[in-house]
C-alpha cells in the first residue's frame, strides 16, 4: 500500500494531465472548453482515480460531456500512464462535481433567509415592548408588598 503523499501528488499529476490532454489532445466537440477538471482522488493502493469535473451549460451539455469523457477514457489512461512511469496506471472514474449545485443550493437558503430577516425587521420597526422597557429589578424599587428588593 503506497502512502497518502504519493497517492496526493500521483492525483495532482492525474488532474494536471487530464485537463491538458482536454484542452489540446483531445478533438472530441463535445468536450471543448466546456469541462472543467475540478478534483482527483486516487485510491490507498494507487489503483483506482477518481476524477470529478464540471460543465458549463445546461442538462444537455452536461450529458453529452460525460458521454465524451466515457468515450475518451482510453486515450486519458494512455496519457497519464506515460505521465506517470508507474508499474500500473489507475483506472479512471469521472464523476460530475456536486459543488456548483450545492453552492446553488446554499446561496438559495441565504436569500430566503435574509427575505425573513427582512420582514421580521419591518414588522418589528414602530412595536413597543411587551412590558416595561427595563424589565429588571433594581436596588431601591419597592415590590407589590412594599419591601425594598435586594
Amino acid at each position: 500500500m503506497a502512502d497518502n503523499a504519493r497517492a496526493k501528488k500521483l492525483a495532482d499529476l492525474i488532474r494536471e494531465v487530464v485537463a491538458e490532454k482536454l484542452q489540446r489532445g483531445i478533438k472530441d466537440p463535445r468536450l471543448g472548453t466546456h469541462v472543467t477538471i475540478t478534483d482527483t482522488r486516487v485510491t490507498g493502493d494507487l489503483r483506482e482515480a477518481t476524477v470529478f469535473y464540471t460543465v458549463y451549460g445546461d442538462d444537455e451539455d452536461r450529458a453529452s460531456a460525460a458521454a465524451g469523457l466515457e468515450s475518451a477514457k482510453g486515450i486519458l489512461r494512455s496519457a497519464v500512464g506515460a505521465a506517470a512511469g508507474t508499474k500500473f496506471t489507475p483506472t479512471l472514474t469521472f464523476v460530475a462535481d456536486a459543488l456548483p449545485e450545492t453552492a446553488k443550493t446554499i446561496e438559495d437558503l441565504l436569500d430566503k433567509a435574509r427575505a425573513s430577516d427582512a420582514q421580521v425587521r419591518q414588522a418589528s420597526s414602530g412595536a413597543a415592548y411587551a412590558g416595561e422597557p427595563d424589565p429588571y429589578r433594581k436596588p431601591g424599587d419597592e415590590d407589590e408588598e412594599g419591601t425594598t428588593a435586594e
